[in-house]
């Protein structure tokens, strides 16, 4: 066996941990998810998995990471972040959401995500409140995402998905322009 294909074998190994973790954890948390119950999923044996990520935050830190956008603006992504909220979460999200308030480590990546996320925001907006604005859209979309997917708020139960995107896209128009 070469270097190259047990290296790739290694990699797709971590991939399934990984994707099994982000289940687990969407599913039941960081306190309700085991390692057993990963590698379970992911058709490993449960060394195999500490091996590979080496402790339970370890490996909920990375199933957790969300992807950056930075090839796009702040602004569109904006509204594709709203679409995926609006939907179906990802596990990862979902993971680190139903996390954020229980794990210390959960709450630091929410933390150091959203800030980014304001940051990045308010880069791409005019006017003295940039940094305001963006905050509040920020928060916004997260307190969309608890209330929708977490709370189930019987109210989404009457609002059909394309009226809630609707009344998003003008959350947005309004957020970009200089106030």
């Amino acid at each position: 066996m070469t270097e190259t294909s047990r290296d790739a074998k290694r990699a797709r190994t971590a991939q399934r941990i990984l994707d099994a973790a982000r289940q687990e954890f969407a599913a039941r948390g960081f306190d309700g998810a085991t390692i057993r119950g990963i590698a379970g999923t992911a058709g490993v044996d449960a060394s195999l998995v500490m091996q590979h990520f080496g402790s339970k935050v370890a490996l909920f830190n990375s199933a957790v990471q969300l992807p950056s956008d930075d090839e796009k603006s702040a602004a569109e992504h904006l509204l594709e972040v709203l679409i995926v909220r609006l939907g179906e979460l990802p596990p990862e999200t979902s993971a680190l959401v139903r996390s954020m308030l229980t794990v210390p480590e959960a709450a630091d990546s929410m933390r150091a995500f959203l800030d980014e996320r304001v940051d990045n925001l308010a880069r791409s907006l005019d006017g003295d409140d940039a940094h305001l604005r963006a905050l509040i859209t920020v928060s916004g979309i997260l307190g969309l995402t608890i209330t929708q997917h977490f709370l189930k708020l019987r109210a989404f139960d009457d609002v059909s998905h394309e009226s809630l995107l609707q009344a998003a896209r003008g959350w947005t128009a309004y957020l970009s322009s200089d106030s």
